[in-house]
């Protein structure tokens, strides 16, 4: 194994600090216990976010705390769940008196770590439970879809929302709406290396994919021979819109996710794919994000997530937003 660290032990402390150090202008970090918080903190009378989970799918969640997205995230360790005592900490430090919004993926610790959080949390609170991925129904990670880089979307959309003056229970009912919207689809050319395991996850043969794959490096719906782009982005694009029921004429945000270890280069490539399949459907490409927003560590692969979208949520998509990881229309 090849890590610029210095110890497995320190890495998400090292990592951290200089996150906050290089975006001091946006975020503040708490230590103890570790939370990553707006710079100057929740605006009055405005709903909180918070979102969080395992490290090593950078940027998600700390890079989208900002003006526009999140208030707070709490990392755990490498593709570990946070913990209750991270998430309640946070939500009292960024509770600004209209309630918080726990942001969840659909991981087992995740959510029993969030309810745990928002038991305790004597504020107003309410969760969206992020679930986009069609890959599978279950795995040993969830109870039920997971939660992938269709998270990112929610975290954006209701961000924008919370900062212009919605409330909590708005902003609940919108995040479900978008959840519901959204269908992700995952592809690995190679499998991730958690530091503390030094070694892959799982092994692919030079000429092998893994169709489905789960950002953690769960299995996803079967292994298959390298497919060119076009027929890749095909099938995840059918698996998507069936389970969507996407068709003809409706109006859809297209994001590719990089996995952390795929050139730009090849991003684009599959969008160019995924857009031309898209519109051969008689879908409306509306918005388009390209780029490495829900990754995992260093796998080599892509996602691939539709959102159907309406004129409320495109509003919401182009408000402004200020993070460390997006940032348009300041």
């Amino acid at each position: 194994m090849k890590k610029l660290m210095n110890s497995v032990d320190s890495a998400l402390t090292d990592s951290l600090r200089g996150f906050g150090l290089a975006h001091s202008d946006i975020v503040s970090v708490n230590w103890e216990p570790k939370f990553v918080q707006r710079a100057g903190g929740t605006p009055k009378g405005k709903v909180a976010l918070i979102s969080g989970g395992g490290s090593g799918h950078e940027p998600l969640h700390a890079g989208f705390v900002g003006q526009g997205m999140l208030d707070a995230a709490c990392p755990g360790e490498v593709f570990t769940s946070s913990t209750p005592d991270q998430m309640l900490a946070a939500a009292q430090a960024v509770d600004a008196g209209a309630g918080v919004l726990f942001i969840v993926k659909n991981y087992s610790g995740d959510v029993m770590n969030f309810e745990m959080a928002a038991e305790m949390h004597e504020g107003d609170q309410d969760t969206v439970l992020t679930n986009d991925d069609v890959a599978v129904e279950d795995s040993l990670f969830t109870q039920g879809r997971r939660g992938v880089a269709g998270t990112v979307i929610v975290e954006k959309i209701v961000g924008a929302a919370a900062e212009a003056g919605a409330d909590l229970a708005t902003c609940k009912a919108l995040g479900d709406r978008v959840n519901a919207a959204s269908g992700t689809m995952g592809v690995a050319l190679t499998s991730c290396t958690v530091p503390a395991a030094g070694k892959p996850t799982f092994e692919l043969a030079e000429d092998e994919m893994e169709m489905g794959v789960g950002i953690h490096g769960e299995p996803g719906r079967r292994r298959v021979k390298l497919l060119e782009a076009d027929a890749l982005a095909a099938e995840m694009i059918e698996a998507i819109c069936k389970d969507g029921g996407l068709s003809s004429g409706d109006q859809v945000l297209l994001l590719v996710n990089g996995m952390g270890g795929t050139p730009l280069m090849e991003l684009y490539l599959v969008y160019d794919a995924a857009r031309r399949i898209c519109e051969e459907r008689g879908l409306t490409i509306a918005r388009s994000l390209v780029g490495d927003y829900c990754t995992s560590l260093d796998m080599a692969g892509c996602s691939i997530t539709l959102t159907k979208v309406d004129d409320e949520m495109l509003g919401y998509w182009d408000a402004p937003v200020h993070t460390a990881a997006l940032r348009w229309g300041v």
